[in-house]
């Protein structure tokens, strides 16, 4: 039986809360596809109040969504789900687009408290859609016609990271040429596609590369264009990895913070002028199928803003 959802936005450009659902394996379709045009729409969305999913459970909703994913490309996990625990030296205070050095970035991502500490540990996304939207004109124009090179040798974790897990990100290496402005399969929205896997801009000097990345990232991570979420018992965000960055923010010493994400298949980005980015080196096919993206279409349930 279909849910009728309540979203409310949190802010102008990014962010709402969705309320009036149980998130699991039995979500009806039509609430299925009113959860995903809302995030489509407000890039991230949080449900309040699911302290009874498991790690069982949340796959299970995941599936609904699209096709999830191994746990990560690079780290040795065996699991299907990444467990992003501070006591292992994870702590993702690095803007960035998950896993955009591979050839297909997932498309979204579900993350879910396990373990919270008693104060701090909030997580802050940005709509990069708006971002590029809000460049002047010329900016945009330059934007449109360059590339970047996004490569494993730099990952969020690895500083941290304890000895196994920095030995497998060194030894596993990944470079991907993304074009700087990708086109949204579902939406159509043009996007700035950087982050912190970002080392080179193509076709430039190192200090004009530099000065280039920091001019883009910077209208990125405004102020305006983001949402923080303070995280409570039982809350789960969701995301559009194709047009989001997200930052953990490192504020609560040496509690423990434990968190779990199941991640979905992406598909591989296209430029303004059509060109699919390139890989070079590594092969992602045992990390992710390809996802066949799925049109918007008339919107079955209504889904009332806030």
């Amino acid at each position: 039986m279909a849910t009728a959802i309540r979203v409310t936005k949190l802010g102008e450009h990014i962010g709402a809360r969705i309320d009036g659902v149980r998130l699991g394996g039995d979500v009806a379709p039509e609430t299925v596809e009113a959860i995903r045009r809302a995030m489509l729409a407000h890039k991230v969305v949080f449900f309040r109040g699911q302290g009874h999913l498991d790690d069982e459970a949340q796959k299970a909703f995941a599936d609904l969504l699209g096709t999830r994913t191994t746990a990560h490309p690079v780290a040795p996990l065996d699991q299907e789900i990444v467990p992003i625990d501070s006591a292992t030296g994870a702590r993702a205070n690095q803007w960035h687009t998950d896993v955009t050095f591979c050839d297909r970035p997932p498309k979204a991502s579900l993350l879910r408290a396990v373990v919270l500490p008693a104060h701090g540990g909030s997580t802050c996304w940005a709509n990069t859609a708006v971002a590029y939207e809000r460049l002047p004109a010329p900016l945009r124009r330059l934007a449109d016609e360059l590339w970047a090179e996004h490569t494993s040798q730099f990952d969020y974790a690895a500083p941290n990271a304890r000895e196994e897990l920095a030995a497998a990100w060194s030894a596993i290496d990944f470079a991907t040429e993304h074009p700087l402005v990708r086109v949204h399969p579902e939406t159509g929205e043009r996007s700035l596609l950087l982050g912190n896997f970002a080392k080179r801009i193509l076709g430039v000097s190192s200090s004009e590369s530099q000065a280039l990345i920091r001019l883009f990232q910077d209208r990125i991570t405004r102020l305006e264009h983001t949402v923080r979420w303070n995280w409570e018992p039982g809350d789960l965000a969701m995301w559009d990895n194709r047009a989001t960055q997200h930052y953990a923010v490192d504020d609560y010493g040496d509690q423990r913070r434990l968190m779990h994400r199941v991640t979905l298949a992406g598909d591989v980005p296209v430029a303004v002028g059509g060109e699919r980015s390139r890989v070079v080196r590594g092969d992602a096919s045992g990390y992710s199928v390809l996802d066949v993206p799925k049109p918007l279409e008339p919107a079955l349930v209504s889904t009332p803003a806030g």
